[in-house]
């Protein structure tokens, strides 16, 4: 959530420094550069939802292969 909110704040500045200083904005003002933004902040969002899962879901994996040997281990004694 904190990461949207600097995001949109980082946006809106320079939205506000490219009028104010007369410099062309560096998407297109139409509906189809709002929606070419809208796709890449998701594909982000997506992307790092879907990297954090992975991790996740590997970190489990170790830790479940952690157990199983040192249970193995002990089973030996």
């Amino acid at each position: 959530m904190i990461k949207m909110i600097i995001a949109l704040v980082i946006g809106f500045l320079i939205g506000a420094a490219c009028r104010w200083f007369d410099i062309p904005v560096p998407a297109p003002p139409q509906l189809l550069g709002v929606f070419l933004i809208m796709s890449i902040t998701v594909g982000y969002l997506l992307t790092d939802k879907f990297i954090a899962a992975r991790a996740a879901a590997r970190s489990a994996m170790r830790g479940a292969d952690r157990i199983e040997l040192s249970t193995k281990e002990h089973n030996r004694n």
